[in-house]
């Protein structure tokens, strides 16, 4: 037998691989697809129940919050952000750091 001969039994397996891909590749897909759908429908569940939740909990809080409570939130946060913007905006770096390569070319040529 000839390898670089072309017979009906090279073709029959190759169409034969080619289908058994195809074949593989549409069950994943159906697969994937299933996944998918389940995945959905779970965290629709879950985000249904979360969000009554938070309710409940942003509504309690809220209500059990004095206004000297909001305003001493507020104050802390925008005295923190005001920090952080004062020494961000001064601070710059730029720093050298020697490699073992180089991305020139060699100065002595």
């Amino acid at each position: 037998m000839n390898i670089l001969a072309i017979t009906i039994e090279s073709w029959q397996l190759a169409g034969v691989s080619v289908g058994v891909v195809f074949v593989i590749l549409v069950a994943l897909v159906f697969i994937l697809e299933t996944f998918t759908l389940v995945a959905k429908k779970s965290e629709s569940r879950a985000s249904a129940v979360k969000k009554t939740s938070t309710q409940n909990a942003q509504e309690k809080s809220l209500a059990d919050a004095s206004e000297k409570d909001k305003a001493a939130v507020a104050m802390a946060l925008y005295l923190y952000t005001e920090e952080e913007l004062s020494t961000e905006i001064s601070v710059l770096t730029i720093t050298y750091h020697e490699h073992a390569w180089s991305a020139e070319l060699n100065p002595r040529l």
